[in-house]
């Protein structure tokens, strides 16, 4: 067991930060040393969009995707509400009446007595929400929730991180795409206006209508041309 469970959780953080772990990996161990940290807590899932949809994607128990699934099956539940309101949501008592009979349920099927949902928040913006599950009623109190609300930080800084460098890294992507293509079509284009004797507004549309003849993207017409006219280029060269 780590001596300072918050301690090693930043640890883990500047890891993620140098390249040393994955976001995964990261978020496994900001979820263990959570349980460590606050004793209370027999197991932990996050929240998070997997593919626009809210799922459970990092649990330390099998146990914790199980009593979330009605949470997505009927579209509410504790871990959905803390991560759209931003708010933290105890249920003191699973096998008691209250919000969310349905999920209740569930989590008391699977022997669970109470849980706690905080909302993974960074600069004010909601990445996901780490949950809390105790085989026993009235697990958390203020202090877990303090406890818990640090390690979720933690867990939302991972995300956001993740997710503005894919972002940047897509928009790179994205740019170095277009550069590309808008230098196939200029060549396509100068093909044109040799082989049609047209200016570049006629070579453009004639881009265009054979675009629309063929319902092709007008990219893909211009690297077409660009490769076809490579190719015979190239059988020019091995027939001399």
């Amino acid at each position: 067991m780590a001596d300072d469970p918050l301690a090693e959780s930043l640890a883990a953080l500047s890891r993620f930060f140098v390249g040393d772990l994955t976001v995964i990996e990261t978020l496994n161990r900001v979820s263990e040393l959570t349980v460590q940290a606050v004793p209370a807590a027999d197991l932990v899932g996050l929240t998070i969009l997997v593919e626009g949809r809210q799922r459970t994607a990092v649990f330390t128990d099998e146990l914790a995707p199980e009593v979330d699934q009605t949470q997505y099956d009927t579209g509410e539940g504790p871990c959905l509400a803390a991560f759209e309101e931003q708010r933290i949501f105890p249920i003191e008592s699973t096998r008691e009446d209250g919000r969310w009979p349905a999920f209740r349920k569930a989590a008391a099927d699977h022997g669970i007595g109470s849980t706690l949902s905080v909302p993974m928040v960074v600069d004010g913006k909601a990445t996901g929400a780490m949950n809390l599950y105790s085989f026993a009623e009235r697990a958390f109190g203020e202090s877990e929730a303090r406890t818990a609300t640090l390690f979720s930080t933690q867990a939302a800084t991972v995300l956001a991180n993740s997710q503005a460098y894919w972002d940047a890294r897509d928009l790179n992507t994205r740019l170095g795409e277009a550069m590309e293509f808008r230098a196939a079509i200029e060549q396509a284009k100068g093909m044109l206006m040799i082989t049609q004797g047209c200016d570049p507004a006629e070579a453009f549309s004639l881009l265009v209508r054979a675009s629309q003849r063929e319902n092709i993207p007008l990219r893909d017409i211009a690297v077409r041309m660009v490769e076809d006219a490579t190719h015979r280029a190239a059988q020019k060269r091995e027939q001399r």
